[in-house]
């Protein structure tokens, strides 16, 4: 049985996102723009079977994505940078994407959504040695 991820959804609490905007090299300005943009986003998620929609509003842009888990789309990172992504299940309640970026040398980025309960937890980080 897949998990439902379907709803909207209001941010409770977010961590280290100033540290991973540090580790992609945005500067202390954007990343105090970002932050606060960022605090409150509204979600709406809507899923048939491993087809997802994600729509996250803030104040300053808001962000669509339709993937299927399983196949590559296009994406953009936290920092706007193109990126192809793919999702995978990780657990049945977590979905992991690896976002590999286009044009540029950086770092591997990944989000997370997983389902708790009531809760959806969203991680977003990268794979250098700065977070591990």
């Amino acid at each position: 049985i897949t998990p439902n991820f379907a709803g909207t959804w209001k941010m409770k609490s977010s961590e280290n996102f100033d540290e991973l905007l540090k580790a992609l090299g945005v500067n202390a300005m954007l990343r105090k723009v970002a932050g606060a943009a960022a605090a409150k986003p509204h979600v709406e998620i809507r899923q048939d079977g491993e087809q997802f929609y994600i729509k996250t509003s803030t104040s300053v842009r808001t962000t669509e994505i339709n993937f299927r888990i399983g196949v590559e789309f296009d994406e953009e990172t936290v920092d706007g940078r193109k990126c192809k992504s793919l999702a995978t299940w990780e657990t049945e309640n977590k979905i992991y994407c690896k976002q590999t970026l286009v044009a540029q040398d950086g770092p591997v980025t990944y989000w997370s959504r997983e389902l708790r309960g009531d809760e959806l937890i969203l991680v977003r980080d990268t794979n250098t040695p700065y977070h591990r």
